[in-house]
Parts: C-alpha cells; sequence; structure tokens
C-alpha cells in the first residue's frame, strides 16, 4: 500500500492510526499542502484524487480517498482488530460519533476554508470546535467507557484524537470537556496513536519533531 499524506492533516493521521492498529505496512508520500502553492493542486495528485486532498491510499490495486471510506476498507479486508463494535448500537454509536467530527467539525476548520477567514481564521476555527465538542460531551456521557464507546478502541477514537490535537494548536479551553480530555489522553498512551503522530512522520518539520 502506499499513503498519500500530510503529517498535520487530521484526515491522514485517522488512516495512519487505522494502518498502524491493525498492522499493515506501507510507503508514505508525502503531500505538503502549503509548499509550491499545495503540493494537492498539481496535476499529478489530481489524477490521483480529484478533490486534491489527502488522504488517499493506493491498496490492492485500486486508489481510495476519504478517510472513514479506507478505514471501513481497511476493517472489511482486515477485521481484526476490529474498529466497529459487534453490537449493533454500539457500531451505530461509534459511526454518530466519527460523523460528528468528520461532517461537523473538521471540514469548518479544515485549511481551505480557514484560508478564505482571512484574520478572522482562529477566532473561526475555535467557534467551530467549541460548538462541536459541547455536543460531543454530552454525547460521550453517554457511551464512553475507557474510549468513545465503551472499552474497545474503535473509528470513533481514529476522528477523536486528531481534532483534539487541531483544538490545541488553535488554543481551543479544554476545560469543559473532561471526558473528551480524558478519553484523549488515554488513547495517547497507545503505541498506534503515538507511532501515526504528527510529530513523528517523515515530513514532520525538524522544529516540531518529537
Amino acid at each position: 500500500p502506499i499513503l498519500y499524506s500530510y503529517f498535520r492533516s487530521s484526515c491522514s493521521w485517522r488512516v495512519r492510526i487505522a494502518l498502524a492498529l491493525k498492522g499493515i505496512s506501507y510507503d508514505l508520500v508525502p503531500v505538503n499542502l502549503i509548499k509550491d502553492g499545495g503540493q494537492q493542486f498539481s496535476a499529478e495528485f489530481k489524477a490521483l484524487n480529484p478533490m486534491q486532498q489527502v488522504p488517499a491510499l493506493k491498496i490492492d490495486g485500486i486508489t481510495l480517498s476519504q478517510s472513514l471510506a479506507i478505514i471501513n476498507y481497511l476493517e472489511e479486508t482486515h477485521p481484526h482488530p476490529r474498529l466497529l463494535p459487534q453490537d449493533p448500537k454500539k457500531r451505530a454509536q461509534v459511526r454518530m460519533i466519527a460523523d460528528h467530527i468528520v461532517s461537523g467539525i473538521q471540514p469548518l476548520q479544515n485549511l481551505s476554508v480557514l484560508k478564505q477567514m482571512g484574520e478572522k481564521k482562529m477566532e473561526w476555527a475555535q467557534n467551530c470546535i467549541t460548538s462541536g465538542f459541547q455536543a460531543l460531551e454530552q454525547i460521550l456521557q453517554h457511551t464512553a467507557g475507557r474510549y468513545c464507546v465503551g472499552d474497545e478502541v474503535s473509528m470513533a477514537d481514529l476522528c477523536l484524537v486528531p481534532q483534539v490535537a487541531n483544538a490545541e494548536r488553535f488554543k481551543v479551553d479544554m476545560s469543559p470537556y473532561p471526558t473528551i480530555t480524558r478519553i484523549n489522553k488515554a488513547l495517547l498512551e497507545l503505541e498506534a496513536f503515538k507511532i501515526s503522530h504528527p510529530s513523528r512522520q517523515p515530513d514532520t518539520p525538524a522544529e516540531l519533531r518529537a
């Protein structure tokens, strides 16, 4: 497999965690979203992913984009360890939390949106994350065990950790979200989350390396 990734992309990070958890080795091709006006806009990369976004994964003779589509494919082809619970209610909760982050928070504070916000980008990002986290904190109080849904790592957790990293980068006050904070801390102790971290990627700038 070949993963086209950017060290700081939360969508890429989700997929890196999934690959690490499932023990799938891959080659990484960095796509710098800032350098050269954004390498994702090159004709070469547009041919790979017409949406001109990371991640993209070449695997088993196909090329997939969109992080949840990639993770779902990995789940179906490499079912252990599972990232979706067997219980239908818990499975639905995992998907709900993942969608909450992937559709309801992350795109609103994405690089392409922030570019258009100009001087207000920090305030905009903080507002988007805060409103999303207020709802997410409430949801997690009903679903969480050690992690987002019960005590097994799931697709929801793969979405949570990168989003908390974004919140910290945009200086969001995390004190109103004790459940989110607790789960994030527990997940960051796991090896798959450590090795996939933005501070430990081949394209991480020297000053941001762990």
